[in-house]
């Protein structure tokens, strides 16, 4: 059990648990390394822990590959590998595992749970037979749970080992520059945030649409779908930025605060999955010069299963600020055109002058997720004629991230701050909003449509 929390001192030991998966090499080490890359004076020991053989060098080759993708300065590179050490270890032995723990000495500890959420609930109740140092902090990757009940039982859990404030549920989009440029954008300019609200905007659209199909990842992918993967979590929470009640301060609670107060008021459109809900799995197509095989055909795929890799669905949040405006949440893979934006679309003048011809779009406020931009649409007079009426779009480009958004998450958790973290309550309400369209399609009252990879989705389903 964790004997209280101090403040952190010296080199921190971050203990990758499932070293060995393929999230720590392709996101986790190289966010760290363009952490170091930019903040190169952190002193960081990695341990890693799986159930893998893998000797010293081949496990610090693994170190170097992926700090290598990332090219942070030679020095910290050099030092990183060269503290690096891995255990081979049954996580699931309590002996194996409090002597893997012991290993790490007394000094600030992280630990990464880079694990299916089902074994790190049992790694969790091991660890309390396990005396942890005195700053310890957990991150667990996404998904928190698989349903509400298990979300709710997991913080239980977690509650019993360390205080929520060193618990850290890790979803990279929050360390997403141009996701984070939410707050900014709301509440550091005095043009937007008076037309922030149904009386001005109409409907809200948080897309994340991919020009990559599986890409070997049958064995996570299959089991969850474009819902769980993205809108359960990403998605959910860039719309609780972007729905927000204003805050005095970037305190982390008061943030948090306000983004489980919008996550409360969230449901279903209408109350009916039915009726807001879509969704579709890709068939064999071309996407560029490359043949997509039927999702079905993939390795590791189970037909049975039913997985979408296309999700849409429709939300309403009940509160005076947003009532009667839908937020659509989409998301799916293998498509033609990769769409990965934040799309405000605002409402009609209420009356434009008679004499002006066009004028019928609405104007629109275009957040770029990738690449970071931001884009607005109005509505202005047109060359030419003066009575004619067009639109023009004024574009700001973001500048590039400092570091990769996995380097900004850990910058946050090795520092022990909250800011970039999905705290307890919140990870349960996304599981809330979306038990009844998981409900609905698990019993099959939402058809499961095709489209053929390199599309832009079946038809009628328009991105916009």
């Amino acid at each position: 059990m964790l004997r209280g929390m101090a403040a952190a001192a010296g080199p921190t030991t971050v203990l990758v648990l499932g070293a060995g998966g393929d999230l720590t090499h392709r996101l986790l080490l190289p966010g760290l390394a363009s952490l170091l890359g930019v903040e190169p004076e952190r002193e960081v020991r990695v341990v890693g822990a799986d159930r893998l053989d893998l000797t010293a060098a081949q496990w610090q080759a693994r170190v170097e590959d992926s700090f290598s993708s990332v090219d942070p300065p030679a020095s910290a590179t050099t030092k990183v590998v060269k503290d690096s050490s891995y255990r081979k270890t049954d996580l699931l032995d309590a002996d194996a595992l409090g002597e893997l723990v012991s290993s790490c000495g007394s000094g600030p500890l992280v630990i990464f749970f880079a694990l299916p959420p089902q074994v790190s609930m049992k790694v969790c109740e091991l660890l309390r037979q396990v005396d942890l140092p005195s700053v310890t902090r957990l991150a667990l990757e996404k998904p928190f749970g698989t349903d509400r009940e298990s979300a709710a039982t997991f913080n239980a859990l977690l509650h019993r080992l360390v205080p929520e404030d060193a618990v850290f549920r890790i979803d990279h989009f929050l360390g997403v520059a141009t996701v984070f440029n939410l707050v900014g954008l709301r509440f550091a300019n005095r043009v937007l945030q008076p037309v922030w609200s149904a009386e001005h905007i109409e409907r809200v659209e948080i897309v994340y649409d991919e020009d990559l199909a599986l890409e070997g990842r049958a064995g996570y992918y299959d089991g969850a779908g474009a819902l769980r993967d993205m809108l359960q979590s990403h998605l959910l929470q860039v719309l609780s930025l972007f729905a927000m009640e204003s805050i005095a301060s970037l305190d982390p609670r008061e943030l948090q605060d306000q983004k489980a107060q919008v996550l409360r008021a969230t449901r279903v459109w209408g109350g009916s999955p039915e009726r807001s809900s879509r969704r579709a799995r890709y068939t064999a197509g071309e996407l560029g010069r490359r043949s997509v095989p039927d999702y079905v055909a993939e390795e590791g795929v189970d037909p049975s299963r039913n997985t979408e890799t296309l999700a849409q669905v429709t939300l309403e949040i009940d509160n005076a600020r947003w009532s009667g405006v839908p937020f659509v949440l989409r998301s799916g893979k293998a498509l033609g055109t990769p769409r990965k934006q934040i799309v405000a679309h605002f409402r009609q003048v209420p009356h434009l002058p008679t004499g002006f011809e066009g004028g019928a779009e609405a104007d629109r406020l275009l957040i770029d997720l990738k690449p970071g931009a931001v884009s607005l649409t109005l509505t202005m007079n047109a060359e030419g004629d003066p009575l004619d009426l067009e639109q023009k779009t004024l574009t700001a480009k973001l500048a590039v991230a400092r570091m990769q958004a996995y380097g900004e998450v850990l910058s946050h958790i090795l520092d022990g701050s909250q800011l970039l973290t999905v705290r307890g309550d919140t990870a349960e309400q996304c599981w809330r909003i979306m038990e009844p369209v998981l409900t609905a399609w698990s019993a099959d009252r939402v058809p499961l449509e095709t489209y053929a990879a390199g599309s832009d989705g079946p038809q009628g389903w328009p991105p916009d």
